[in-house]
């Protein structure tokens, strides 16, 4: 695996803690900029809607820049937002920080993933981007309690400092370890959005959107889950969100191995899993073993569906900063999608609701698998007529030469009425 893909797993992490990090530091940023603790809330969301809306926009404005070129722009923005944020000292401040961070943020994200598929072959294009993803993964992990740990000994500010510090390491190890490559060939704006006209690749980012709003209509509200339903302290509840972003590492390492040569079955049964895991929660929440279990499974099979999820997209649309940034769009939707309706089934249906809305969008997310499914399996019978239909060595062999021709003839058949479908 070339060094710069670590590389950039190193500036997602950057990202990631800084994106996390209000989370944990509600009370004293609500203090210290004289607002309320909700208002405090409406800088993840803020920050979320940035990157879903703003990051597609600033991709389009460094996508002639050569890689490290715009990765080093990209950091720059960044390193602003959260100077800004370390020296705010007002709401209106801090909230324009979340934005500007949040921008730069979703735009490295695409940038990244599209490097990623430039350094590696395609065969291992999902490896590598389970590599780079695993800057997420240890940005859930780890990021979120050392932010939090910083912020009640040093203040809220040295949060945004550290964090800034963080970057500055990030980009000079880019600027070492990225090597200098051209920018990739483009035919332009047009040229890039012009994928977007293929039905199928908004199938494609549906079953991206589901995957992460049924992970996260559950991961919103473990801990009021497992303290006011499974009976746990809330002492006992920091550990195990570790033990589930513990998960998140093994799995996506996991999925990252397998995402290149069956990127449709391992989506399948990653949501047949999360389905599973989220209804024996749902079932089970009173069980603490048993929702411990469930826990660790969403972990496992939730968010660390991300190598599978860029591998298909890539496929369907191409390898481009821009299509891997809507993607990262379309990820954030799922977030903020999971997140607010969870918050309605728990008015609905008590603290149980969201896990049921986590089942119910899995459930949505098989669905939209079906015809990619139903296309694999027509080609796995072609393959295995063809094959079965030989019985001495020459003429399986050309039986197959037979069948590829056919098969080319029909390929080219069923491009051809895609095409036609996309217009």
């Amino acid at each position: 695996m070339p060094r710069a893909v670590y590389v950039l797993a190193l500036g997602i992490f950057a990202m990631v803690t800084s994106e996390f990090a209000v989370a944990g530091l509600m009370p004293q940023m609500a203090g210290g900029l004289h607002a309320t603790v909700p208002q405090i809330g409406y800088l993840i969301t803020a920050f979320a809607a940035a990157m879903a809306l703003g990051g597609p926009v600033l991709t389009v404005a460094v996508m002639r820049l050569a890689p490290r070129t715009a990765l080093s722009v990209l950091f720059a923005v960044f390193l602003t937002g959260n100077v800004l944020a370390a020296t705010a000292t007002g709401y209106g401040t801090m909230l324009a920080a979340r934005i500007v961070t949040g921008v730069a943020s979703q735009a490295f994200f695409g940038v990244a993933l599209s490097l990623c598929a430039r350094l590696t072959r395609p065969q291992a294009r999902g490896r590598a981007v389970a590599v780079a993803m695993n800057g997420l993964m240890l940005g859930t992990l780890l990021g979120l309690p050392l932010s939090t740990l910083i912020g009640e000994r040093f203040g809220w500010r040295a949060v945004f400092w550290s964090v800034s510090v963080l970057t500055l390491v990030a980009a000079g190890a880019t600027l070492a370890g990225v090597p200098r490559l051209q920018a990739a060939p483009s035919g332009g704006l047009r040229a890039e959005a012009g994928v977007f006209a293929r039905r199928r690749l908004w199938l494609v980012l549906a079953t991206s959107t589901l995957i992460i709003g049924a992970t996260f209509a559950a991961f919103s509200y473990f801990s009021p889950i497992l303290t006011g339903l499974t009976g746990f302290s809330a002492s006992a509840v920091p550990p195990l969100l570790i033990s589930y972003g513990a998960a998140t590492v093994v799995g996506n390492t996991v999925v990252g191995r397998l995402a290149d040569r069956y990127t449709v079955p391992v989506l399948a049964a990653g949501l047949l899993l999360n389905l599973l895991f989220l209804t024996g929660f749902a079932l089970l929440a009173d069980v603490p073993a048993a929702a411990v279990v469930c826990l660790l499974g969403v972990g496992l099979a939730g968010v660390t569906m991300n190598p599978a999820m860029v591998t298909r997209v890539q496929r369907t649309g191409n390898a481009g900063p821009l299509v891997n940034t809507v993607h990262s769009s379309f990820i954030t939707l799922g977030v903020v999608l999971g997140s607010s309706l969870g918050a309605l089934a728990i008015d609905a249906w008590s603290l149980r609701g969201p896990l049921w809305l986590g089942a119910a969008l899995a459930a949505l997310g098989l669905l939209t698998l079906l015809p990619d499914a139903r296309r694999h399996r027509r080609t796995a019978g072609e393959r295995g007529w063809t094959v079965a239909r030989g019985c001495t060595a020459g003429e399986r062999g050309r039986t197959v030469a037979r069948g590829r021709t056919a098969k080319t003839g029909e390929d080219t058949a069923r491009d051809a009425r895609e095409a036609a479908d996309s217009k």
